[in-house]
C-alpha cells in the first residue's frame, strides 16, 4: 500500500512517515499544494494524507482539484483547525476523513485502516423511499444524484440499514469508523451535516433527524 503524505512541516512530515513505514506502509511526500497535484498526477496512490495549511495551495485546493478530475482516491485531511465549520468545508470539498492536530499515531493508523478497508468494498445499490445508494459508483440518487465520499456513502448505508431507529452517535462511530474517539466525536454532526445538504441538492424526501444529546434517526419527510 502506497501512500501519499502531504505535510509542509518537514519535522512532522518525516516523523510521521518513519512512524507509517514501521507499519509497512511506502509512503512519498509533498511539502506543499502544487507538488502533491504534480504527484497525484504521475503516481497511483491508496491514500492521501493532506494537511490543509499548505504553501502555494491549501489542502482544500488540492482536494477540489482531485474531485473535480476525477480521482477518487481516499482522502483523510490534517487540520490545526477545530471549528466544525472548517471540518463541514473539507467534507463538502470531497474528504473522506478529517484528523484535528495534534494526534495520536494510532488514530491516525486506524483511520488510514478503515479508509483502505472501505476502499475495497464492492456493495450492491440499497433503496429507502425515494433514495437509491449504489455502491460501485458511491451514488446518492433521488430526483437527482450526487457523489457521496467513501466514508459519507458507509454512513448513509448504516442509516439506510437502520431505518426507522434511532441510532446513537456512539454507536454510529463504532460502526462506520471501526474506532472510539471521543476526542473526535463530533465528526459524526458533521458528516451528518454535510449528508442533509447532498439530500436537499438532490430533492430527497428522505430526512436524518436528530435527538439532541441521543443521537440519529432516518426518515421521510410527511406528504
Amino acid at each position: 500500500m502506497t501512500l501519499l503524505l502531504c505535510e509542509d512541516e518537514r519535522d512532522l512530515s518525516f516523523s510521521i512517515k518513519r512512524l507509517l513505514e514501521l507499519s509497512k506502509y511506502d509512503v512519498d511526500q509533498a511539502f506543499d499544494g502544487v507538488q502533491a497535484l504534480q504527484k497525484l498526477h504521475t503516481n497511483h496512490y491508496d491514500c492521501v494524507i493532506l494537511d490543509v495549511m499548505m504553501p502555494r495551495m491549501d489542502g482544500f485546493q488540492v482536494l477540489k482539484m482531485m474531485r473535480g478530475e476525477g480521482d477518487a482516491t481516499p482522502v483523510i485531511m490534517l487540520t490545526a483547525k477545530a471549528e466544525i465549520d472548517d471540518k463541514v468545508l473539507g467534507l463538502d470539498a470531497g474528504a473522506d476523513d478529517y484528523l484535528t492536530k495534534p494526534f495520536h499515531t494510532k488514530e491516525l493508523l486506524a483511520r488510514i485502516r478503515v479508509l483502505l478497508r472501505h476502499s475495497n468494498l464492492t456493495e450492491k445499490a440499497i433503496t429507502y423511499g425515494d433514495l437509491t445508494l449504489d455502491g460501485n459508483t458511491f451514488e446518492m440518487k433521488a430526483k437527482s444524484s450526487c457523489r457521496l465520499t467513501r466514508t459519507e456513502y458507509q454512513l448513509m448505508e448504516f442509516l439506510v440499514q437502520n431505518k426507522g431507529r434511532l441510532v446513537s452517535t456512539e454507536l454510529i462511530m463504532e460502526s462506520v469508523w471501526d474506532y472510539d474517539s471521543e476526542a473526535e466525536i463530533n465528526v459524526v454532526w458533521a458528516y451528518i451535516s454535510a449528508l442533509r445538504k447532498k439530500l436537499a441538492n438532490i430533492g430527497s424526501d428522505v430526512t436524518i433527524n436528530a435527538v439532541r444529546g441521543v443521537g440519529y434517526q432516518l426518515g421521510e419527510k410527511q406528504k
